[in-house]
């Protein structure tokens, strides 16, 4: 029987209230999360800043790319919240909604606890927190490895016939059935990689998991959809499962994590935002790619914070 997953403490709304009482709280905190060892650099030339401006809190001056004038910023520059007419105290309020709920918060829910003037208020600020959650930066994979493809979106059958596009709208999948396939490869017990993708033929495949997935991988599991077909090169590793013949676990060949790391996307964009257009579905995807891989941090709005 398998041991019951320990539930991870994450940071309750009485908690954040203590600790962000007021804007300067919510700036030192956006400081030491930006800049964690202490030592403040440049946005713009990546220098290591040594000026305070004096009469202004978390303002500093770079004379390495201004050797005049010096080039000033703050604390906001080159974050999210630069140039924002909103409160960081309610910039960190969104990311804690959207941190603390598994299956996310649509922006007209943020748009109603919030109280903002207009709902576009609310879907922008939830759009650039979804765009800094898009880690590129991560190591290959190299474990035991799991790879699927899966579709998201409504049938073109579905939807009037001027939104239907090209295509017949079968079940196939692409522009002519109105969904989009996403791709995706996850270490057991490890990390997901997902990302939007133009079709699921085997050279789009391959040039995604060659991105992210080693060629030394000591198991690599898929299914026998077409695009995997010759993935034994260069992944020697390559074992698949054929669901028509109903095979699904042999062994420790399966697809079963990545398959239960697609129905948390699927259930969060049915169950919480009801559609998602193909234009910002990426974004989306990268939210529910971050919380999977933060889902045993139990600092994970500290671990938001820091990519804004």
């Amino acid at each position: 029987m398998a041991k019951p997953r320990k539930r991870i403490h994450q940071m309750t709304l009485a908690e954040f209230d203590a600790l962000f009482v007021s804007e300067d709280a919510c700036a030192d905190y956006l400081v030491a999360h930006r800049w964690p060892d202490g030592e403040i650099f440049c946005p713009r030339c990546g220098a290591l800043v040594t000026h305070p401006v004096g009469t202004m809190p978390n303002k500093w001056q770079c004379y390495s790319c201004s050797p005049g004038s010096g080039y000033r910023f703050s604390h906001l520059t080159g974050t999210i919240f630069e140039n924002t007419n909103k409160p960081l105290r309610q910039w960190f309020r969104v990311i804690h909604m959207m941190m603390t709920s598994k299956k996310g918060v649509s922006a007209h829910q943020v748009y109603r606890t919030m109280g903002f003037g207009s709902y576009e208020t609310a879907l922008n600020m939830t759009h650039k927190i979804r765009a800094a959650m898009a880690d590129e930066e991560f190591k290959k994979f190299i474990g035991i490895v799991e790879a699927d493809e899966t579709w998201i979106g409504g049938k073109a059958k579905n939807r009037h016939k001027s939104k239907r596009g090209g295509g017949k709208g079968g079940g196939g999948g692409g522009s002519a059935s109105g969904m989009t396939p996403v791709a995706g490869a996850l270490e057991r017990n490890g990390n997901v990689v997902a990302r939007v993708v133009k079709n699921v033929k085997e050279k789009t495949l391959r040039v995604f998991l060659l991105e992210v997935v080693s060629h030394k991988v000591s198991l690599f599991c898929t299914d026998k959809a077409a695009g995997y077909t010759n993935m034994h090169v260069p992944f020697r590793a390559h074992k698949q499962v054929d669901h028509a013949k109903g095979e699904y676990v042999v062994g420790a060949i399966h697809t079963n994590t990545i398959e239960g790391f697609w129905s948390i996307l699927k259930r969060g964009i049915v169950g919480t935002y009801h559609k998602v257009s193909p234009k910002y579905l990426p974004l989306y995807v990268a939210e529910f790619q971050f919380r999977y891989n933060n889902r045993n941090n139990a600092d994970i709005f500290g671990a938001a914070v820091s990519g804004c």
